[in-house]
């Protein structure tokens, strides 16, 4: 397998993960997921030239927002699975271990909390980096276990 395959399935893979993620600490913690049609916003307003906002919800509406958000949401992921790929390489892809893939994880927390939130009017808090760290490293579980699965499918 290529490595643009095994990015798009692990990437996807990890992605999903975390929206399942997402869905289960709805439902236990009462956490609301994340409002992926805001970055869809946010990404729309960059286009038009404005990168910072005192509250993206405050921004005027996109049509097509809400989708232009999942999509960079999957894409995103995508590009981070090629970050692990890039730096573990191919060998990661035929015998997939945590370690790698967790740091990966981790190291992508850094999007959120230092360019995505303040940019969007969210600034940096304790409590939403501790539950953005707490994301990651379930993408970068993710990231394993879509390993892992590519691999015994396309083995």
């Amino acid at each position: 397998m290529d490595i643009l395959a095994s990015m798009l399935l692990v990437g996807a893979g990890a992605t999903a993960v975390t929206d399942l993620w997402s869905l289960a600490r709805r439902g236990l913690f009462d956490i609301a997921p994340p409002d992926f049609g805001l970055v869809g916003r946010w990404i729309a307003h960059l286009s038009r030239g404005r990168f910072r906002h005192a509250s993206i919800a405050a921004a005027p509406a996109v049509r097509g927002e809400r989708l232009l958000g999942w999509v960079a949401h999957y894409l995103i992921g995508i590009a981070f699975a090629g970050i692990l790929l890039g730096v573990w390489g191919m060998d990661w892809m035929r015998q997939p271990r945590l370690a790698p893939a967790l740091i990966v994880g981790a190291v992508t927390v850094v999007a959120p909390l230092f360019l995505m939130q303040p940019a969007m009017g969210h600034g940096f808090s304790a409590r939403r980096a501790f539950h953005s760290l707490v994301m990651h490293l379930v993408f970068g579980f993710g990231l394993y276990a879509a390993g892992w699965i590519t691999n015994l499918i396309t083995s």
